[in-house]
């Protein structure tokens, strides 16, 4: 079964624990590189990493971008969004905009719900 971790600093992540996923507190890029290298090698299939964490990361995180496991997804953490997270959902999915897509969709649904009138 594959499981579930979030890393980052102990503030933002550790109320991730009393829902079932395994923390690991970490502040420094240098310690949270081989942290992140042997979750992907011992199962984790999503991994969850504070935005904060990640921006020192972005090599490692590359490494993994192109591989269907471990899914690495940036989080805000308690110091605040950076827009790292939906920027990465904006380029793995093409979505060059996410309200822009909202807004289509949207338009799609009134043109559709005109023509059953």
């Amino acid at each position: 079964m594959h499981k579930i971790a979030v890393m980052g600093d102990r503030d933002s992540i550790f109320g991730f624990a009393s829902l079932g996923m395994h923390i690991f507190p970490v502040d420094e890029p240098s310690e949270a590189a081989p942290m992140l290298h042997k979750m992907a090698e011992s199962g984790y299939a999503v991994i969850f990493i504070t935005e904060a964490l990640a921006s020192g990361l972005e090599n490692e995180l590359e490494r993994y971008r192109t591989r269907p496991l471990p899914a690495i997804v940036p989080i805000p953490g308690v110091k605040g969004n950076t827009g790292m997270g939906m920027k990465n959902v904006s380029r793995s999915f093409g979505v060059p905009g996410m309200r822009n897509s909202s807004r289509a969709v949207s338009s799609t649904r009134r043109s559709s719900f005109k023509k059953r009138r």
